[in-house]
């Protein structure tokens, strides 16, 4: 049955504590504490690195890159293969995964956003989303590419069944100190490498893209997650292969596709025009529309509303407020034309902008369309204050 993250009926809507298929998760991170009977052995350990770098990769050239932006193509063998490799995780499933990550993209950092460390806080985006009922649901219609081969469909109905076949190998290699610190301790240190993209990569970082959210490049986060820090670039063009634009941002995902490109295991990798390399491409009407909101927002339209009224005598403030409600659509031209003292400038706005944006192409459009919706929700308040006054 799918279900739209856009549609959630209130019932859903509630913040659960645990639910039954958010059991297993916690039962890994207590797991860890089983080291504490089985001991620790070099061969545990060596396990558990060369799983964590194995599982880190499906997870940015599987799960993310390629399942969920189809950054390259594949042969249906590779692409069941990137399937059991990523799914071993314990992360759900590869549609699970895309679906959820496909709609983070359509509605970064909005209050939409499933993780948003903006509107929810750190702890929520990092791991807090994962236990609300609502999340754990499927939208097929989201990944209906993916959902046309049986068996990936079949994996979606077993999602568990790697990451315990991957457990029980672990065991039988490495008894249980090859179980818990072989296979238990790399899936937590995998889980949380993934989810501080989700947490950390939109907190701390620098931008040099313009994206409508908060999407951040970290160099430390793209160590430890083969190249899925530089998530700044990536939200600036999602579809490249590549994430590291730059000659010196490491991104060893992306040199691993491109060998088995060369092998021809992989084929079609996608990568940004250079337009975008140089910063120098147009932004498009979504982009720009957030990123307006965003700046409208980091000034105080009520506090201005109220310090223009304070300004004013009653009669003033009144026909302000007559012509306000008579204009509708044209509030901000007649409040500019107004020339009212507390009113931010365009140059204001733009000083501001500079300030919040990388350059873009399209800065003149973000500080225009910020300046008018600053107006306008100026307007509305004037309107407000003149009704109760």
């Amino acid at each position: 049955m799918n279900h739209s993250e856009d549609a959630v009926s209130p019932a859903d809507d509630h913040d659960d504590i645990v639910y039954p298929s958010a059991v297993p998760f916690v039962l890994v991170h207590v797991a860890c504490l089983g080291v504490l009977w089985t001991g620790v052995t070099w061969d545990a350990v060596m396990m558990g690195v060369a799983l964590y770098w194995i599982r880190i990769f499906a997870i940015g050239a599987g799960y993310h890159r390629y399942f969920s932006h189809r950054a390259y193509s594949t042969s249906r063998t590779f692409q069941f293969i990137l399937a059991v490799l990523a799914q071993s995780t314990a992360q759900k499933s590869v549609l699970w995964w895309a679906a959820k990550h496909r709609h983070h993209h359509l509605h970064s950092d909005t209050e939409r956003d499933i993780h948003s460390p903006r509107h929810r806080g750190f702890l929520y985006s990092h791991v807090g989303w994962i236990f609300l009922r609502r999340h754990e649901t499927c939208d097929l219609v989201k990944v209906d590419d993916l959902a046309r081969y049986p068996e990936l469909m079949w994996l979606h109905r077993h999602e568990r069944l790697p990451a315990l076949l991957l457990a029980v190998a672990c065991y039988l290699i490495g008894g249980w100190p090859g179980l818990v610190v072989g296979f238990f301790w790399s899936t937590v240190l995998v889980y949380h490498a993934t989810f501080c993209i989700n947490s950390l990569a939109h907190v701390r970082g620098r931008k040099r893209y313009v994206t409508g959210d908060d999407s951040r490049n970290n160099w430390l986060l793209a160590l430890f997650t083969m190249g899925e820090g530089w998530h700044n670039n990536h939200h600036a063009y999602q579809s490249s292969v590549r994430q590291g634009f730059k000659w010196w941002e490491i991104d060893p995902t992306f040199y691993i596709l491109k060998l088995l490109a060369w092998l021809g295991i992989v084929w079609d990798l996608k990568s940004p025009p250079p337009a975008v390399l140089q910063n120098e491409h147009r932004l498009g009407s979504r982009v720009i529309d957030r990123a307006a909101k965003q700046l409208a927002a980091s000034f105080n339209p009520e506090r201005i509303a109220a310090a223009v009224a304070s300004g004013l005598e009653k009669t003033s403030l009144s026909a302000l407020q007559q012509r306000l409600s008579a204009a509708q659509h044209q509030a901000a031209e007649v409040l500019a034309s107004a020339h009212l003292p507390h009113l931010p400038t365009r140059a204001e706005i733009y000083a501001q902008a500079r300030a919040m944006f990388a350059r873009t192409p399209s800065f003149d459009e973000i500080v225009d369309q910020a300046h008018r919706l600053v107006l306008d929700a100026i307007s509305a308040r004037i309107c407000a204050v003149a009704v109760h006054t």
